[in-house]
């Protein structure tokens, strides 16, 4: 026998749960953006949890239920039998905050039209378990071919992987946030030094003060109705004055003239 087989089979539950719990977190916090971390989610889910043939998520979004990740078509399926029965473990775990499990879906009478229905599709087991991640409601879903799918470890391995989930989640979506704002900050600054040498070409050539090649480009971004930004860049690419519109023309401004 493989030595690594030998001890994950005479490995004690909470040894078992301590590993997995390490593991999931280092794949799950090192996944890096939203949609990566999404996307391993459910990957882990069936990777780790024995019981687990199919798993997704179930997010709600404002009135909107999606499932952005998922590992199979048949879980888009059931989470859309679901939403058309109006009931199911998934929308239960997200009403109640707890985890919801379904041992034989053919038969559980708390979901008497949906359970037959996804019976039909192949799926007897479910286990869903709440996930709050920027605000956003919903369920990591959990499938099974058969019934009584998820014991007690699996349940537990569960409960693991939806609070690194949530917790995950936040801190990608704070890492995405900051990209953003370190984004805005550099167009921000391009900005700014665009403009700087749009103002400079017009001071030089016209011998007009900071203020007025400012107005320059302002008055042009707003007669050709586009971005100041994006007048100073056509002025320091072309060198041809911007166009300020008729009336300014008529007291003197001079477009197209060329540095």
């Amino acid at each position: 026998m493989d030595p690594m087989e030998s001890d994950i089979i005479g490995r004690d539950p909470v040894s078992e749960l301590t590993a997995n719990f390490s593991e999931t977190a280092r794949i799950l916090f090192s996944a890096g953006s939203v949609n990566s971390t999404l996307g391993q989610v459910v990957t882990v889910a069936v990777q780790t949890i024995e019981g687990c043939d199919y798993a997704g998520l179930f997010l709600v979004e404002g009135e909107v239920v999606v499932t952005p990740v998922l590992t199979d078509p048949i879980v888009g399926v059931v989470d859309a039998l679901q939403q058309e029965t109006g009931e199911g473990p998934c929308l239960d775990a997200i009403a109640q905050g707890i985890m919801v499990y379904g041992d034989d879906l053919n038969g559980d009478t708390r979901w008497p039209n949906f359970g037959p229905k996804a019976a039909q599709k192949g799926i007897r087991s479910a286990l869903a378990l709440p996930l709050t991640t920027n605000g956003t409601a919903g369920a990591v879903n959990l499938y099974a071919a058969y019934p009584s799918a998820f014991g007690v470890v699996d349940r537990a391995k569960g409960v693991i992987l939806s609070s690194l989930a949530s917790a995950a989640l936040a801190a990608a979506h704070l890492f995405e946030d900051e990209e953003r704002r370190i984004d805005n900050l550099h167009s921000a600054l391009s900005s700014r030094e665009i403009i700087g040498q749009a103002q400079g070409i017009l001071m030089e050539r016209e011998r007009i003060a900071a203020d007025q090649a400012f107005d320059v480009l302002r008055r042009a971004s707003q007669y050709l109705n586009v971005k100041l930004r994006e007048v100073a860049q056509t002025l320091v690419d072309t060198g041809e004055r911007p166009d300020t519109g008729p009336r300014d023309r008529r007291k003197g401004d001079k477009p197209g003239a060329r540095a």
